[in-house]
């Protein structure tokens, strides 16, 4: 269905202006002005269930969101298109270099201290069984994974085992840097689809690498975040930022095999499979493993 007749759905007989917003490579969004406010309608991608999205634990998720003040308003969900409508949030991006800065850190640690403290969410998601599932339906869709993955995936293993089990918050679990709003008083974070009950040490660990973190901005983040971090804490963010390149690389095959956006999904799987390898091969990567053993 197209979009004008989705909004016609929800205002009927209303003037209504339509805009196309630009940034998503998995969904169609629309900006929507109509006399009772501006909203935002998210058109699902193709077969997003095969990425891991349950639409209605997003709705979930969302609502949890705004109501502890990090996410947008909900105003509807559609069926049975299931398409989100939320309010637009009047704001500001936020550049990469700028999340760099001592200011937009601690903003970002407060923002994802609400989220992480706050009520449970539906769905789970565990980024070493995300890895193994996305290789599975890239497979099952023709699409083979990379020779990288092998060598990822017992990088992954070992990861896991050095950490042990780890107690699960409410995440948000896609920190790139579009899904981040200035709105003048506090970040806001948008695009709820693959929020769960998560570590919350892949949050962080997914902006850092997300915003090309350095070691010092690694270390402002985790004062920002616990006060005081240890040696396992600063290990734990390290081996993380593995996993978050980890996921986005497979997310990127799986994607070459359902989606029918126009987008270079293998340069994309790409890029974040040599960062992956960049970070494991470093130093620090190996300490931080034995570290948390």
């Amino acid at each position: 269905m197209r979009p004008e007749e989705l909004a016609q759905r929800l205002w009927p007989g209303r003037p209504i202006t339509l805009e196309p917003l630009d940034g998503g490579i998995t969904n169609r969004n629309w900006r929507i002005e109509v006399p009772d406010g501006v909203f935002v309608l998210r058109v699902t991608g193709k077969d997003t269930n095969l990425l891991g999205i349950d639409r209605r634990d997003e709705l979930a998720a969302s609502l949890v969101a705004a109501s502890v003040g990090v996410g947008p308003d909900v105003e509807a969900f559609l069926e049975p298109e299931e398409c989100l409508v939320t309010r637009f949030i009047e704001g500001n991006p936020i550049a990469v270099e700028d999340m760099r800065t001592p200011a937009r850190i601690e903003q970002v640690t407060g923002t994802l201290r609400k989220l992480h403290e706050g009520p449970s969410i539906p769905g789970r998601f565990d980024s070493f069984e995300v890895v193994e599932s996305y290789k599975c339906i890239a497979e099952e869709r023709g699409v083979k994974p990379p020779s990288a993955y092998e060598g990822a995936k017992a990088q992954a293993d070992e990861i896991k085992r050095a950490r042990g089990p780890q107690p699960t918050r409410p995440c948000h679990n896609d920190l790139l840097n579009a899904n981040f709003i200035d709105d003048g008083m506090t970040i806001r974070i948008v695009d709820w689809e693959y929020s769960g009950m998560g570590d919350c040490f892949f949050d962080l660990a997914n902006f850092s690498v997300n915003h090309e973190f350095e070691a010092e901005h690694d270390e402002a983040l985790l004062e920002s975040y616990l006060g005081t971090p240890s040696a396992q804490d600063r290990s734990a963010l390290g081996l993380m930022r593995f996993m978050s390149d980890f996921r986005e690389a497979m997310w990127g095959v799986v994607q070459r095999g359902i989606s029918e956006l126009d987008f270079d999904f293998k340069a994309y799987a790409d890029e974040h499979f040599e960062r992956m390898e960049r970070t494991a091969a470093s130093p620090s990567f190996r300490r931080a493993l034995e570290n948390c053993s």
